[in-house]
């Protein structure tokens, strides 16, 4: 009987690990060839369809707010019916998005093309992977969302360069259908042939089981929703602007590249240091940390000049990487899974509001003052950080947080 415990648990956990390797890959593609495409081929799109960048970012942020509008209900569908169909589907709705962008002539079809792939983002991007690690394994996610993190945390070290070299060798048209075909003849596979389908949990006996388990503490929505809205702002801005503000900050435009491929890397080492050392620690602890690295490496970046560069960006893509992973293990801790895809879809409504706002608000922030726009996404991350220390955990919390791992 021991013996055959011992082949269940480790065929399970063979199992398990093919699905987070599937999800990691399909979420790394899924995000180089979306949210990562206007760092580099923004200027490009812009310059081709003879408008402003300004513009091209305003459309940009503006259709993110289908994210806000679509995620509750996204969430909800997941928690119903599991993850697979609907990450599957993401990855045709992006390269949709990609072909309409490839053919656009013009603002409509920038726009038609954006607010397509803002739909296939809300659906196919981190929070419906986590909803969907939750309808499969319940408390014990916590694991899977770390570990399709580290994988995807390399997104944007593949995404930059790729769309780079695919923009000079064949032209930002030409990017975007490869990207396309990304999505349809790799990741959508991956997605459905290695994704099982969610087992059928009552949601009725779930729902009581978590009471007995997790007592939230006073206040806990609006102070998560609070902390997610403040980082998202500066993940938004950064994530869009972050190669023109390291070379607005001293850097040559090889140097910013080269100094951007370093935020991949940074996220995947904090993420492990997540994995292994703080694995113990209830996930606001390590939420608390990733809120600071940011304003650290900003003071870095002040005191030595050009030189700090490259600290900058590690410092910011160490605690991005943390915070991601805080989006989907936080709620898990504190609230348990039942209904997780529907509660971490309306916390994510601020954030995504704040991320639409972020690339262009940031962008006329750089044009009017230059690096010290930085000091708003200062101020924001050290908000963020007050704001989890008015949370009182209860001990049921901690204990639920503990068993999870």
């Amino acid at each position: 009987m021991a013996r055959l415990a011992e082949f269940r648990e480790g065929r399970l956990t063979r199992r398990k690990t093919i699905v987070v390797s599937a999800l990691g890959a399909s979420q790394t593609l899924a995000w180089a060839s979306s949210y990562y495409l206007p760092a580099v081929l923004g200027g490009p799109i812009a310059a081709g369809l003879g408008v402003p960048i300004s513009v091209f970012f305003a459309i940009f942020s503006a259709v993110l707010l289908l994210q806000a509008a679509f995620g509750p209900y996204v969430g909800t569908l997941i928690d119903r019916h599991g993850g697979r169909g609907v990450l599957t589907v993401s990855n045709l709705v992006i390269a949709a998005g990609l072909a309409m962008l490839a053919l656009a002539q013009s603002i409509a079809g920038l726009i038609a093309a954006w607010a397509l792939l803002g739909i296939g983002m809300t659906m196919g991007l981190y929070d419906a992977a986590f909803a969907a690690l939750t309808r499969l394994y319940g408390r014990e996610a916590r694991a899977s969302i770390t570990g399709i993190t580290l994988l995807a945390g390399f997104a944007s070290t593949i995404g930059w360069p790729a769309s780079a070299w695919f923009e000079h060798a064949f032209g930002w048209r030409e990017a975007c259908l490869i990207w396309g075909a990304v999505n349809l003849f790799v990741a959508m596979p991956l997605n459905w042939f290695l994704i099982p389908p969610a087992p059928a949990v009552p949601p009725g006996v779930a729902a009581k089981r978590d009471m007995r388990e997790v007592e939230p503490p006073r206040g806990a929505m609006p102070i998560l929703a609070f902390y997610f809205c403040m980082t998202a702002f500066v993940t938004g801005a950064l994530q869009a602007h972050l190669l023109r503000f390291l070379e607005m900050a001293g850097a040559s435009a090889a140097a910013a590249i080269i100094a951007g491929t370093l935020v991949g890397p940074a996220q995947v080492a904090a993420r492990l240091c997540e994995f292994g050392l703080m694995r113990t620690l209830h996930p606001v602890w390590s939420a608390r940390i990733a809120a600071m690295l940011h304003p650290i490496g900003a003071g870095l970046l002040g005191l030595l000049g050009p030189a700090g560069i490259a600290a900058f960006a590690v410092a910011y893509g160490a605690g991005n990487g943390m915070i991601t992973i805080a989006r989907g293990t936080l709620p898990l801790a504190i609230f348990g899974p039942a209904g997780y895809g529907l509660r971490t879809g309306l916390l994510s409504v601020p954030g995504r509001l704040s991320v639409a706002a972020a690339p262009f608000l940031f962008g006329l922030l750089l044009d009017r003052v230059g690096v010290f726009a930085v000091l708003l996404t200062v101020g924001l991350n050290l908000a963020a950080f007050a704001s989890l220390w008015l949370l009182r955990l209860k001990p049921a919390a901690r204990v639920a947080a503990a068993v999870s791992d």
